[in-house]
Order: C-alpha cells, then sequence, then structure tokens
C-alpha cells in the first residue's frame, strides 16, 4: 500500500475520523489495527516478522532494565540485539554472503559453488528493526523508561506513517506520544496536508519522471556518451531526493494531521556546504542513529586519531550496507568516509595558513555548495548502479568528456520539463532556506493567498503531470 495510492487515503481518512471520535483508551489500539492492515497489504508473514522483531524489544527493553549488574544488562542487551538482527541478516543479507563464499570457493576447489535461496525482502525491515533496536539501547543507557504496555510499544514499532521508510523514530520521541490525548487541530491540519501535498509532487511529479529517463539510461549504460550518463546522474541525484523526502514529508504530514509529532528527516541536502553538513541534512534520523549508537560508543572523536579515522570510516562503511547487500553500496560509503576525512585535513589546512578570511565571501559558500554537490553525484554513481562493473564503466565514460548528442529520451517536452521541475524544486529549496516559503513547521513569511494559490497549483500539477507510480526506492532497504 502506497502513500501515492487511493487505498492509503481510504485508511488514512477511516483511521483519522475514528481516531479522534473514539475513547482514549482505545486509540493506540486502533492505530496498531491500522498499522498492521497497511503492512499485511504486502504480505501477512512479513507482519509476522515484524510482530516477532517488536516483541524481542517489549521484553528485552523489561530484561535490561530488571537487571541489577552491568553483565546482566549487557547479556540481555546483546541477547536482544542478536535476535533482532538475524531476520535482517537472514533475508538482506544471507545471499550476499553466498555470493562471495563462492567467490572465493573455486581458489580452492572448482567442483563446488553453494546455492542461493529464492528471498523476497521483507518491506521496511531495517527500518523497523532500527527503530525497535533504538528502544532497547534507550533503556541500556538510561535514557528512555521502559515500557510495560505491550500495545503502546507495538504502535511505536509499527505506526504506519513512518513504518516502511522511515523517519526512524526514537522512543523518547514518539513512544510517549501515544499517551497523549491528540485533539483535532485546524493547525495541525493544514500543516500536516501541506507537507503531504508538497512530498506527494515531489515523489509523483518530479522523482517518477526523473525515474523513467535515468532507468533507461543506468540499465543500459553502454548505449550512452558521456554528456548524456552525467545528466542521467545528476537527474538521479534529484530523483532520490524527491523519492526519499518526499516519503518523508508525506510521513510527517500524516502524522501531524493525528496529532503526532516526527522527526524532520531532511533539511535541504543539496545546499549543504561541506559533507559533514550534508550528512546533518540527508536521512537525518539514520545518520543520527548511527551516530549515537554506534560512533559515540566506539569512542568518536575522544580516541587517538588513527582510532577516530578507523570510527570514521567503520559508520560510513556499515551506513552504506545497511541501505544494501551490495558492494556498490559498501563503496558508495567508503566514498563519503574518505570525502569527510579529506574535508577535515582541508579545514586544518586553511586554520594552518591563516586562510579563513575567504570563507567571508558568498562565491566561496556557493563554490563549496557546488563541490559538495558533485562529490555527492559521483557517490550516487556506485548507489545506483546495477553493479561494480557498471558503475566504473559509467565514471569512466563521464571522465572521458567524449562528444555526442545529448540523449532526451521520448520526448524533447518531457526532457525540458525535467529540468523546469529541477530548477522550481532549486527555487522553492532556496526560499525554504531563507524562510520565505514554509519548510516542515516554522511559519512562512508569504501571504495567506499567495500561500493558498501555491498548494491549488501543486495539487493540479498532481493531477495532470503525475508520472505512472513507482514504488519509493528505499522501501527495497
Amino acid at each position: 500500500m502506497l502513500f501515492n495510492s487511493w487505498e492509503y487515503l481510504f485508511l488514512f481518512l477511516v483511521t483519522t475520523i475514528l481516531y479522534f471520535n473514539i475513547s482514549l483508551k482505545y486509540r493506540t489500539f486502533l492505530l496498531l489495527i491500522s498499522s498492521y492492515i497497511f503492512y499485511i497489504s504486502w504480505r501477512l508473514d512479513f507482519a509476522l516478522l515484524m510482530l516477532a522483531v517488536t516483541m524481542v524489544n517489549f521484553f528485552g527493553g523489561i530484561k535490561i532494565n530488571a537487571s541489577r549488574s552491568k553483565k546482566s544488562k549487557k547479556y540481555w542487551l546483546a541477547l536482544t540485539i542478536f535476535l533482532s538482527l538475524i531476520p535482517l541478516i537472514y533475508f538482506k543479507y544471507f545471499n550476499f554472503l553466498i555470493e562471495n563464499i563462492n567467490f572465493i570457493i573455486p581458489f580452492f576447489d572448482n567442483n563446488l559453488q553453494l546455492p542461493y535461496i529464492e528471498i523476497i525482502l521483507p518491506v521496511g525491515i531495517s527500518f523497523f528493526t532500527f527503530q525497535a533496536l533504538s528502544y532497547s539501547l534507550d533503556v541500556y543507557y538510561g535514557k528512555t523508561n521502559v515500557e510495560y504496555n505491550f500495545i503502546n510499544f507495538s504502535g511505536f514499532v509499527a505506526f504506519f506513517p513512518q513504518l516502511v521508510a522511515g523517519p526512524i523514530e526514537r522512543s523518547s520521541n514518539l513512544l510517549s506520544q501515544f499517551r497523549n490525548k491528540h485533539l483535532f487541530l485546524k493547525e495541525n491540519f493544514l500543516i500536516g496536508a501541506k507537507l503531504f501535498i508538497w512530498g506527494l509532487f515531489k515523489k509523483v511529479v518530479i522523482a517518477d519522471r526523473l525515474a523513467i529517463y535515468v532507468n533507461n539510461i543506468y540499465d543500459n549504460p553502454e548505449l550512452f556518451n558521456s554528456a548524456t550518463l552525467a545528466v542521467a546522474t545528476m537527474f538521479f541525484a534529484f530523483q532520490i531526493y524527491c523519492d526519499f523526502s518526499g516519503y518523508s514529508d508525506m510521513a510527517i504530514g500524516s502524522a501531524k494531521i493525528l496529532g503526532f509529532n516526527l522527526r524532520q528527516n531532511f533539511n535541504l541536502p543539496y545546499l549543504a556546504n561541506s559533507i559533514g553538513d550534508f550528512w546533518k541534512r540527508w536521512h537525518i534520523s539514520l545518520s543520527s542513529w548511527f551516530g549515537d549508537y554506534l560512533y559515540i560508543p566506539l569512542g568518536g572523536n575522544r580516541v587517538r586519531y588513527y582510532r577516530w579515522v578507523i570510527n570514521i570510516f567503520l559508520v560510513f562503511l556499515l551506513s552504506g550496507f545497511w541501505h544494501g547487500a551490495s558492494w556498490t553500496f559498501i563503496i558508495w560509503g567508503s566514498l563519503h568516509a574518505f570525502y569527510y576525512l579529506v574535508e577535515s585535513w582541508g579545514d586544518k589546512f586553511l586554520n594552518l595558513i591563516d586562510f579563513n578570511f575567504i570563507k567571508r565571501y558568498w562565491g566561496y559558500k556557493v563554490f563549496k555548495i557546488l563541490t559538495v554537490f558533485v562529490l555527492v553525484c559521483f557517490a550516487w554513481v556506485f548507489f545506483r548502479a546495477n553493479s561494480i562493473t557498471d558503475a566504473f564503466f559509467i565514471i569512466d565514460e563521464i571522465l572521458s568528456f567524449k562528444k555526442g548528442d545529448l540523449y532526451i529520451g521520448s520526448s524533447a517536452v518531457t526532457f525540458i520539463l525535467s529540468i523546469f521541475l529541477i530548477f522550481l524544486l532549486l527555487i522553492v529549496q532556496i526560499m525554504q532556506y531563507l524562510k520565505i516559503a514554509s519548510m516542515y513547521f516554522y511559519k512562512s513569511k508569504a501571504p495567506a493567498s499567495i500561500q493558498f494559490l501555491w498548494y491549488l497549483l501543486i495539487c493540479v500539477a498532481i493531477s495532470t503531470l503525475s508520472v505512472s507510480s513507482n514504488a519509493f526506492i528505499y522501501f527495497q532497504f
């Protein structure tokens, strides 16, 4: 069940109407039922898997909290993490392990090959697993109180607006909200509706349109020249942003209408002026998850320099591996680690030679934003390519600057419209950066009449320019 479907709209409307018209004690149970209906629309057995992960962390949290010794707490935490990760490792990484073992085996025995298993990846398994684990880890570190109400905890793990692609919520934010008495507020409805409409526009008008061009090029890279591959890579940068941030906007908007406040997941990432800044703006809930539960426990930057370098590489490498069981994702994560370290060395060099005066000039800031965007696009090649071979071929072709006509797809009008939509997005993003246009929960400076006209135009664009929709990219993670 996709956000951009009539089935979701029906489920959400029915849930919302019932939610604000039933007794408080039944509301969380209603949300839980709606969440499981939402997830069962993909497969029933996947819902049972989510229930199992929920139970492991619910009872694990109780055991961790009840433990009197640090050793006992560590034991129950380790067991909870182990049992939670078994399904994720099996469904997402088992065949990747077999593939790499089969690559090594011929060096020892040419006649032996391990068989692959037909595995369908449960939608959103990485998201609800990490969300459930964040609760157990927070109980262990004393950052949240243990939850004894199984319905509330199940609602927290399965909350349908953000279930399959985030934001990855923390118990300290979302779980406590299930105990609140939410009222239907006009302000919440308007904020939520505007977020949902804007997210839907980014998904069905921009992302899905760009996907047609990108898929055609990246599925057959050997057929196209340097300029075409470069344009397809830039298009993918905006496709994945509009696809994923569009989902996040719709998730946050849906939750807001119900009275729930979800975490911001994107903050104008393509206006970042450094790689570190980019990761504070892109998929914020995942970045902070790895920061809080991996980087900081490893010592963060409070260790010797070589250990810090290892910590950075480990966090980015695992972040890449979280996205998919492929070496392309591992290289993508490692590239960002390399960028981050080179950037830190560059900053130290500028400080050493007292070159900081240049930072005052707007031209330098624009240069940094463009440089970061180019580096991010370079890494996106590995993220999107079907294989490492394809990725290196695409990079080699782009850097060769071979002449040739630019492929514009099936229609020049569609190609020009795609470019126009990207420029429109950038203009809106700059206006959001300047707080002229609204973003998430702060108020717009524009008059109410202008805002009404803007969202009316967006609705018209959705109804006339939307493309036959694809599943959200991050559903596969």
